[in-house]
């Protein structure tokens, strides 16, 4: 199918999430808080990490591995590899590295950074190729391990954030589009919100000749800022996706946010009139996996089977840059 303006359907979906828990009772012995506090204000309960011997890559490719089994398909049919993440292993890049694990020999890859955006971001950018008829069969993976960059005595940032990985396979298809609407943004000027910005350490190499040599500090976050962001930015994004999609809220069967925090996904549903049965939501085990959040909500509730081939499906990712998104998307179609 090489023909301009080509179709989207999304056919397989997985997961990956490490297997160590750490709880908010475990948490109460690192920093002052307890299970009521998170609870109360995060809505999560547990969260996974990943262990010194795991790797992006790893847990990228499994999630990968999982989408293209439920596609139908194997590595060596897959033409591109998107990874959304905001930690690799390596600071040129990962996907490559999975695609090799993969054994997806024909498949291009790079990696796409826009932090908890990332998979909203990168799912809009596979649609693209696929219309234009360049790429038939794209696997976009978001995925990060955010405890590699947590400062573990900072009580407001070390509840919030867990470990894992999700991926989508998307195909070209003659029948109908199950991409239907979406919508973009970035601010700049709210960069300073979220952080996990560069540490440098000046080095003289030679008289009048200095350079900066570092690493990173641990990620650093204004929670209310981000939160009154949120819960007016991400109504608006997906209001405006629907418009373009055509439809209106009554017709969204799931909603499917960034696991952020639990008040802002009830904010979000209640400005949109979203009755809470239709929201999809894991919290509570998982805390805030950034990139990965959105796919590995949706893998669970696709296996477990509350979404049904056809539903539509209403996405938003937020966060760090500060960058937001939305698409409106058809299950399976």
């Amino acid at each position: 199918m090489n023909a301009l303006g080509a179709k989207i359907a999304i056919t397989g979906c997985g997961s990956s999430i490490p297997p160590q828990v750490i709880t908010n009772d475990d948490l109460s012995r690192l920093v002052d808080t307890s299970d009521e506090w998170i609870q109360t204000r995060t809505g999560i309960g547990r969260r996974h990490l990943a262990s010194p011997d795991t790797s992006l890559s790893d847990i990228s490719a499994q999630a990968a591995q999982e989408a293209i089994t439920m596609a139908g398909l194997t590595p060596r049919d897959i033409d591109l590899i998107i990874l959304a993440t905001s930690t690799p292993d390596d600071l040129f890049g990962s996907a490559a590295k999975v695609q090799h694990l993969l054994g997806a020999s024909n498949a291009v890859a790079f990696d796409l950074t826009a932090a908890c955006s990332g998979f909203v971001f990168a799912l809009i950018t596979a649609a693209q190729f696929i219309r234009t008829g360049v790429y038939q069969r794209v696997v976009v993976i978001g995925a990060d391990i955010l405890s590699r960059w947590m400062d573990w005595s900072d009580r407001n940032t070390c509840v919030l954030f867990g470990d894992g990985a999700g991926a989508v396979v998307c195909q070209a298809t003659l029948r109908e589009d199950c991409l239907l609407g979406f919508d973009m943004y970035s601010d700049g000027k709210q960069h300073h919100s979220l952080n996990l910005s560069y540490k440098g350490q000046q080095k003289t190499l030679k008289e009048k000749v200095n350079i900066s040599q570092g690493s990173y500090h641990p990620i650093t976050m204004n929670g209310r800022e981000v939160y009154r962001f949120a819960v007016v930015k991400v109504p608006e994004v997906i209001e405006r996706a629907l418009v373009r999609a055509g439809i209106s809220s009554e017709e969204i069967d799931w909603l499917i946010l960034h696991q952020a925090n639990q008040r802002i996904i009830h904010a979000v549903a209640q400005r949109l009139d979203i009755p809470s049965e239709k929201v999809i939501a894991n919290l509570e085990e998982c805390g805030n996996t950034s990139a990965a959040s959105i796919p590995i909500a949706l893998d669970e509730a696709v296996r477990d089977g509350r979404i049904k081939m056809g539903d539509i499906i209403a996405s938003s990712g937020f966060g760090a840059g500060l960058t937001w998104g939305a698409v409106i998307f058809r299950w399976g179609i």
